[in-house]
């Protein structure tokens, strides 16, 4: 704060010494420790202080930059999501389509032969019987 050198302190002792006289100089000094004490805590909080306001403004700066990045985050992944469900969706709807498509296409094995001009048609009972889907019945057993 102040920079003394030894020469400016020895005058400014005498000239107190003269001033106050060597009775009461001790109080004094002892006075004016404490009071530069006090001066030199005011001093030290105040930095202290203003190192605080000066951390929390910079950790303000840091949050608003985080955030920012964070949103900019979030807004990517969420293009890309909405991306993927739309790519999800189309894909399901090319399913669908193709599903409904096959389904409308007869089985040829199925359908009965189309008359030839000329030749009567044929109903379903006179086709044949029907294929059968599922395993055949198994006979019973009889006790002779």
């Amino acid at each position: 704060m102040f920079d003394v050198g030894f020469t400016e302190m020895m005058v400014i002792a005498v000239v107190a010494l003269i001033v106050i006289g060597p009775e009461r100089l001790p109080r004094v000094a002892r006075t004016m420790g404490h009071l530069f004490g006090r001066l030199q805590r005011y001093v030290n909080d105040v930095k202290a202080d203003i190192s605080r306001e000066i951390e929390l403004e910079e950790l303000k700066k840091f949050k608003s930059t985080f955030e920012d990045a964070a949103r900019g985050v979030e807004s990517e992944v969420n293009t890309e999501i909405n991306s993927v469900q739309s790519e999800v969706t189309k894909t399901q709807n090319e399913f669908s389509s193709e599903l409904n498509s096959l389904t409308k296409i007869e089985d040829p094995a199925a359908t009965p032969p189309t008359p030839v001009s000329g030749e009567p048609s044929l109903g379903p009972s006179e086709i044949g019987p029907a294929p059968r889907s599922e395993a055949p019945a198994k006979p019973e057993k009889t006790t002779v």
